[in-house]
């Protein structure tokens, strides 16, 4: 895989699980059947469900949304049923609930949740809703603690309520400033609302991490012209050591620090990090950070050095273990947090072997590692990029990727999974319990060419759909992915399809649709798949009897060079609702807008602004961030900031 970068650069809580006591439990690839596995300690007994964090009490402004979570353990799977005032919410069956747009009428409403399993149930604490009708100020109601808003990676942000088609246009919006930084922003912008900073008080906090080792944390509601107040500033490097240089590719240059979206866990008030350097001998090193929210100190003995073994004879193997060496991979895909664990998946730099197919996972409370999972152990590449997206996880606590090109063993076991292992160019699904194992997936039945020709699956990020009916009324579970070939993969999660050399045993391939290869991921919302692949308009794919259609319902005016962009919509409840899309033009980046429900309307862009107003730096890959009235846009130096104009 090859990607070149423009001058100038580029909770959804789900089931929580029992972390093992002692440290490394690994297993291969292969879904339980024909896989070589070591232990150091056994699995957990069966045990009926827990609750770890309880729903909270929340309070939002009329015509907002509310989102209530609970984080559980127990033996899977784990059932939910949500209740309002004693009575079960239709439909309310995931970890976490999303009330309708609310009213003042709603104030006092009490919501709690069962959770059920084989072996019992427990019932959840009550939580409170108080509804206000809010002051039209800048506080805002909603925290962004992960890439593209929530697990699924859906991209939605539905609880808006400053910005709508009426205002955003360049005589009422544009940039309203610049939060100044060290290095590339090439991790989304995290947010958190209301976080009481001891001795300054209540704050909405905005997270940023660059390219060079740093983070920062700025008071969002600073931002102006002249820029903004930083909370605190720290750097992920040790004592002598630099950030790493760019590993001879171009895709991270000129220097390699935190490529990667942390991931925020507000309960243990702690933003994740993974940040890579290199001493004064030439070595590199990979660390996971956890960081005190308030003040950035470094919490629970971190940070821990990234270093694995796994049992195979594919590239950098000795002894019968692949070897994770530091220096070959980056952490391009974002975090992933499910329950008490942090998952981190592993890119090369360019197609520079040795390298395989790692996931690597670390207890959110001690750092300690708690798997490792190498899904190419007897073979060589299938990294995972996937453009800056990042693992997505169910309501079940299955994790979903798409990797890039790598061996594929066309030969295959009894139960349909790559017979030594090697699933290079899969979309992959796995578990989030000990050991790590592939449960199943699906690769395209001319995989072995595609990765020959460097026709990656994994260019592109995964999309993973809220349950929707099918034509018989059966709910389904789907995941959306692209890549180069430019062809969309819906696939049904509880069936992916595997492998097939003479069809693809696929829920819905659509073919033709996309002008170029998918560098980016889609997005949903209200019942709409959106794309922005490369030199093509942002399209919206309709889902209709549980399919998506097979042509866009609509499109925007404008194309989008590469690398594409990353469609991110925003909307008060199904209303108001606006697709955001940054062009990587060079070597000024252009925010657009566009009516969510007809692209081809657009409502804004920042080059419409006189005299360069709104303009920005590019950067190669960005995801727009919306949160409280305000757009967020990573650039080279900076995060620019677009809202209501003074």
């Amino acid at each position: 895989m090859v990607f070149v970068r423009f001058s100038g650069s580029a909770f959804f809580n789900v089931t929580k699980f029992t972390t093992l006591a002692a440290s490394l439990f690994v297993v291969a690839c292969g879904g339980g059947s024909g896989s070589s596995s070591k232990t150091t300690t056994s699995g957990s007994d069966p045990s009926a469900p827990t609750i770890s964090t309880q729903p909270a009490n929340l309070s939002v402004n009329a015509g907002q949304t509310a989102t209530f979570t609970v984080v559980a353990a127990g033996t899977a799977p784990l059932s939910y049923q949500w209740q309002l005032n004693g009575t079960a919410i239709a439909g309310a069956t995931a970890a976490s609930y999303i009330t309708p747009v609310t009213t003042t009428a709603d104030s006092g409403q009490q919501f709690r949740v069962v959770v059920t399993n084989s072996l019992g149930s427990i019932t959840s604490n009550i939580a409170t809703l108080t509804v206000t009708t809010g002051t039209g100020g800048s506080a805002s109601a909603i925290d962004v603690t992960t890439y593209a808003y929530d697990n699924l990676r859906t991209g939605q942000n539905t609880s808006e309520m400053t910005l709508t088609p009426a205002n955003v246009n360049s005589s009422k919006f544009g940039k309203l400033g610049e939060f100044a930084v060290d290095g590339l922003v090439d991790g989304q912008p995290l947010l958190l609302s209301n976080l009481n900073i001891p001795g300054i008080g209540n704050k909405n906090v905005l997270y940023v991490v660059t390219e060079h080792d740093s983070i920062y944390a700025f008071d969002a509601d600073t931002i102006s012209t002249t820029g903004g107040t930083t909370l605190w500033h720290v750097s992920a490097l040790l004592s002598g050591e630099t950030t790493s240089d760019a590993r001879g590719c171009s895709q991270v240059t000129p220097e390699i620090g935190i490529t990667s979206t942390p991931v925020i866990d507000r309960s243990r008030n702690a933003i994740y990090v993974v940040a890579m350097s290199k001493d004064s001998n030439g070595n590199y090193f990979q660390r996971l950070h956890a960081l005190d929210l308030t003040t950035g100190k470094e919490l629970f003995g971190g940070p821990t050095t990234i270093q694995a073994t796994f049992p195979g004879t594919g590239a950098n193997s000795s002894n019968g273990n692949v070897v994770f060496d530091p220096k070959q991979y980056k952490e391009r895909a974002g975090l992933l947090q499910v329950g008490g664990t942090i998952y981190t998946t592993w890119a090369s730099h360019c197609d520079i072997s040795p390298y395989t197919g790692w996931v690597i996972a670390y207890n959110a409370d001690s750092l300690a590692q708690s798997g490792v999972l190498d899904l190419v152990p007897n073979g060589n590449e299938g990294a995972t990029w996937m453009s800056g997206g990042a693992p997505g996880a169910d309501a079940s606590g299955n994790i979903y990727f798409v990797m890039g090109n790598g061996t594929f063993d066309t030969t295959l076991n009894s139960s349909g999974f790559p017979a030594n292992g090697n699933c290079g160019n899969c979309f992959a699904k796995i578990s989030s319990t000990f050991p790590l194992a592939l449960l199943d997936y699906f690769t395209p039945l001319n995989t072995q060419s595609e990765s020959n020709s460097d026709t990656d699956f994994g260019s592109g990020g995964e999309l993973l759909l809220p349950d929707i009916l099918d034509a018989s009324g059966n709910t389904r579970h789907l995941g959306v992915g692209s890549g180069k070939d430019a062809n969309i993969y819906v696939v049904d999660r509880d069936n992916m399809g595997k492998f097939n050399a003479n069809s693809d045993n696929i829920y819905q391939r659509i073919n033709g649709q996309l002008a170029g290869g998918v560098y980016s991921k889609p997005s949903y919302f209200n019942g709409t798949v959106y794309y922005g692949a490369v030199s093509d308009a942002i399209k919206a794919f309709p889902i209709s009897a549980g399919k998506l259609a097979t042509g866009p319902s609509s499109q925007s005016p404008q194309t989008f060079t590469y690398p594409g962009s990353n469609p991110i919509i925003s909307a008060s409840g199904t209303t108001n609702a606006i697709v955001w899309a940054v062009e990587n033009a060079s070597p000024v980046a252009v925010l657009h807008a566009y009516d969510a429900t007809n692209l081809a309307t657009e409502l804004y862009n920042s080059s419409q602004a006189p005299s360069g107003r709104d303009n920005f730096s590019n950067n190669k890959f960005i995801t727009p961030m919306i949160a409280n009235g305000k757009v967020y846009v990573g650039t080279s130096k900076s995060v620019a900031v677009f809202g209501p104009l003074p």
